[in-house]
């Protein structure tokens, strides 16, 4: 069980992770092109289906599994920080849900720098996150 438990929590975490990384470039490339309407409402239907369809149900089966696997391991202090970091990365995933929103409204207050910068918090999060599963430092 515990196999099965670690495949469906990696596959979930990929499809995730592949929305973190994109729905921020989706947002550049909506505020980059804000004076094409054509192209703006093309991006507002792919970051919300990226959000809605792709990224929260990932969010969800990770925890989901997550919280299985953890009844197979000893409770460390590691694994106590990965959880707090992955808190902070689904409270990363809400943020990206209030730009979508923002941006779907025409509430255009956001740079393509800022996002840019913005791009980089879930990078962080996953080599901190890998780091503290493989190695285990506490």
């Amino acid at each position: 069980m515990y196999e099965w438990l670690k495949i469906f929590h990696l596959i979930f975490l990929i499809c995730w992770f592949a929305g973190l990384f994109y729905l921020p470039r989706l947002f550049i490339y909506h505020v980059e092109n804000i004076q094409n309407k054509e192209s703006v409402e093309i991006f507002k239907k792919m970051e919300l289906r990226l959000l809605k369809l792709i990224m929260n149900p990932a969010m969800i089966a990770t925890w989901i599994f997550g919280i299985g696997l953890i009844h197979h391991v000893d409770l460390d202090t590691w694994l106590y920080v990965k959880i707090c970091l992955v808190i902070i990365l689904s409270g990363y995933h809400m943020y990206l849900g209030k730009i979508r929103k923002n941006l779907f409204n025409n509430l255009n207050c956001y740079s393509s720098k800022y996002l840019r910068y913005t791009n980089e918090i879930p990078t962080l999060l996953l080599v901190f996150i890998v780091i503290l599963v493989v190695i285990k430092p506490f």
